[in-house]
């Protein structure tokens, strides 16, 4: 599948997307820096999300509308009040899919609602991705599966009986084109939640492209879903952790998405075919294999040894797998030390 002029399969380079989320403090000058770094740390696409706090909550400020999970990087906040500092403004979208558009960036979203897909519609987005959170609601699913782009699902929390449904959603609308995103929705989340070794089911499960929404810090887990054969990586993006962010701890400043980019790149590059003997590189390293050699002056008539012919590098001479055959057979002829043993000398 593409989405722009990506091509998105296990031939090909990783996608690597960096998620900008709430990362730019309301700040559309930093949004837009943010893009420019996201640029020149080699991601491949920008994801913005699209919603406001009236369209994805309520405005009350009590009860389970309230963060009281000590543990919880929001604790404090009221959803509303998370969300309206997190969000991105919509006519903040334009400028910032424009500026993504001259970097060479793809640059899409994440709705949250019917309008917000009407929205990036007029927008021309060329995919969509559907949150982890709202990976059971049918009708979003329906919404952009219908304007035939691809889609990007996050599949946290889920079980796979509600991913059997959203994927039976994409197709019933027509939507053949997406990928299966493995995400452990805690932030940040733990290396050992991962559950990495789901990338390959999901892809033989529901036979589509696979990737990983990766909330854990560093970029091991991105590089070992790689080479499980994950095809997308999402990491969440900003430019300095200690500026702060509303996702920020589990976010990657652009020197570490360079790494990112790098490191799943040669990840996927490593991954090759299945190969036994010589690559190209390796054919000149073999005259430095074991092999027999003479290892002292000999006469015509001379009878081998373990003293006299040893197994030593380089290995032009015959392969050491022959050392019984030879021990207590004559020379022919006389030999110096240093000659690479051949049949010829007995």
């Amino acid at each position: 599948m593409k989405i722009g002029n990506y091509s998105i399969g296990e031939a090909h380079s990783p996608f690597i997307i960096a998620e900008l989320s709430g990362n730019h403090d309301q700040s559309l000058d930093k949004a837009l820096t943010m893009v420019e770094a996201a640029a020149a740390a080699g991601a491949h696409a920008i994801k913005l999300q699209t919603y406001t706090a009236d369209t994805i909550t309520l405005d009350v400020h009590e009860r389970e509308f309230f963060i009281d999970n000590p543990e919880s990087l929001w604790h404090g906040s009221s959803l509303y009040q998370l969300y309206q500092k997190a969000y991105t403004p919509w006519e903040w979208h334009k400028p910032i899919f424009d500026r993504a558009h001259q970097l060479g960036l793809i640059a899409f979203s994440s709705p949250f609602d019917l309008t917000a897909v009407d929205y990036l519609e007029s927008l021309d987005v060329p995919c969509y991705k559907i949150a982890s959170f709202e990976n059971t609601d049918h009708g979003l699913i329906a919404a952009v599966a219908k304007t035939g782009k691809p889609v990007i699902v996050s599949t946290g929390m889920a079980t796979q009986a509600e991913l059997a449904e959203a994927v039976e959603v994409l197709r019933d609308n027509g939507c053949e084109n997406f990928v299966l995103l493995k995400c452990t929705s805690h932030y940040p989340a733990r290396p050992k939640d991962a559950n990495l070794l789901t990338i390959p089911h999901l892809r033989s499960l529901f036979n589509c492209e696979v990737g990983l929404s990766d909330h854990t810090a560093g970029i091991g887990v991105s590089v070992a879903a790689v080479a499980l054969g994950a095809t997308v990586i999402e990491k969440h993006f900003v430019l300095d952790r200690g500026e702060g962010g509303v996702d920020a701890e589990f976010s990657m400043e652009p020197h570490e998405f360079k790494a990112l980019v790098q490191e799943c790149q040669r990840a996927h590059d490593a991954l090759g075919k299945v190969h036994y003997g010589c690559t190209e590189q390796e054919v000149a390293s073999r005259k430095h294999r074991r092999s027999l050699y003479i290892a002292e002056d000999l006469k015509a008539g001379d009878v081998l040894t373990e003293t006299n012919l040893r197994s030593v590098r380089p290995g032009l001479g015959l392969p050491t797998k022959y050392l019984p055959v030879l021990l207590g057979r004559a020379v022919k002829k006389d030999v110096a030390k240093g000659t690479a043993m051949r049949w010829d000398l007995v």
